[in-house]
């Protein structure tokens, strides 16, 4: 096996958990709490499960340097899913893709073809938007568990493993 394809293996690996974690995340969320809001500048519950489920999708789309107004149809797409099994169902279509495509590039393409998004001057290569995806599906799953953990549920690092 070659250091790319395992380097790929890996991060693929992780994201796999951050999608399989926060589908038993969201499980637990009960309709009362979808509109919860920490505090008045922070998403709602609803909102953050849905851009957190979108991160797979919408970041394809934006490494492919597709438009603004395509990330938005996406978006709007998602926040129409009617429940939880919809949101989860999203986010692993949405990593599956991510992965066909990863999976489609050449070992240099994945190393050095560099794409530019919609709301920066300068590109980046494949490698790193893979990395960068696999922080923000973390990072957004954190604020997850720190809601549903203001919210009194019993939830623990072992969720998160």
């Amino acid at each position: 096996m070659n250091a790319t394809h395992e380097m790929k293996a890996l991060l693929f690996e992780e994201l796999d958990l951050i999608v399989r974690t926060t589908a038993g995340l969201v499980r637990r969320i009960p309709s009362d709490q979808w509109e919860y809001r920490p505090i008045e500048q922070m998403r709602t519950l609803r909102e953050l499960v849905e851009h957190l489920v979108a991160v797979p999708s919408v970041d394809l789309l934006i490494l492919q340097e597709k438009t603004e107004a395509d990330i938005r149809q996406l978006e709007a797409k998602i926040a129409e899913l009617p429940d939880q099994e919809a949101l989860i169902e999203q986010m692993v279509t949405g990593t599956n893709d991510l992965k066909a495509y990863m999976e489609g590039l050449s070992d240099e393409d994945f190393l050095q073809k560099k794409t530019k998004p919609f709301y920066l001057e300068h590109g980046t290569v494949q490698a790193k938007w893979l990395i960068e995806i696999v922080t923000h599906a973390q990072h957004h799953r954190a604020q997850l568990f720190t809601y549903l953990k203001q919210l009194g549920h019993e939830v623990n690092m072992f969720d998160l493993y």
